[in-house]
């Protein structure tokens, strides 16, 4: 246990975008950090500024989730280290955008395995570590493009839709247990989301939904926190999500094709 004894948070994807902005919330609240990403430097400028700012443990693990059995080394070094883990937040994640049949195999892959495979396996992996804590939270950042099938972003829609389902039977599952299970879909943010997807620039229109990480940090960690089973950030994104289920799934895809056009 921390100085404070909050138990530590491990947060994946940490040193940019959303994770960034959950480490520093988290931080604020004085909860000790276990950074994982796989920019060292970073990494380093990260908890070194956490622990300036906040006086708090902020470890890190540079290693590439997208990498088979990288989930083993992460839970290698908690254990090595004995850090009593009570926060697990799923962040790490990446979209290829662009025709499925034009697009690179080994690329649809590698972000398969990061944004559902990793998911799965830290999860399963942490399980014991977490149960031993009084009360700990789990918060996997889906997508509001898990509630629709998105052309162009096939591949991407449907691993954030898979951790939307995975989600809500974890959460059923250990209803009766100290771990609460948080389901968080934010819609466009501004991160380096579309340049590492390779849309950039994005879409004028697709620009006009972008929220900021800060805010969007500030409204998941409320809900993880608050125990809330599923959270969409923003009321254009709540709309457009309730929209999905009352209108045709064809007018929904050809205005979602519109927004990413190739």
């Amino acid at each position: 246990m921390s100085e404070n004894n909050k138990p530590y948070a491990l947060v994946t994807g940490a040193s940019k975008g959303i994770g960034k902005s959950i480490v520093y919330e988290l931080a604020k609240q004085g909860y000790p950090l276990l950074l994982v990403a796989r920019g060292e430097e970073e990494l380093k400028a990260l908890s070194d500024d956490l622990q300036t700012k906040y006086s708090i443990a902020a470890p890190i693990l540079p290693i590439d989730l997208s990498i088979n059995s990288a989930s083993l080394k992460v839970i290698d070094w908690i254990k090595s280290n004995n850090y009593p883990v009570g926060i697990l937040v799923n962040n790490a994640g990446y979209g290829v955008w662009g025709d499925f049949s034009a697009s690179s195999l080994t690329d649809q892959l590698g972000m398969m395995q990061l944004n559902m495979h990793v998911i799965v396996e830290l999860s399963h992996l942490l399980m014991p570590i977490l149960l031993q804590q009084k009360q700990a939270y789990i918060l996997n950042i889906s997508s509001t493009a898990a509630y629709q099938a998105v052309p162009t972003l096939a591949v991407y829609s449907a691993t954030k839709a898979f951790v939307l389902s995975f989600t809500r039977a974890l959460r059923f599952e250990l209803a009766k247990t100290s771990i609460s299970v948080t389901c968080f879909s934010p819609g466009p943010v501004d991160t380096g989301f579309a340049a590492r997807a390779g849309l950039n620039p994005l879409n004028k229109m697709a620009e006009k939904f972008n929220m900021q990480p800060d805010e969007v940090a500030k409204i998941a960690v409320k809900a993880m926190f608050s125990k809330k089973s599923e959270v969409i950030p923003g009321f254009t994104n709540v709309i457009s999500v309730y929209a999905n289920r009352l209108l045709p799934k064809g007018f929904i895809e050809k205005t979602a094709a519109g927004i990413y056009k190739v």
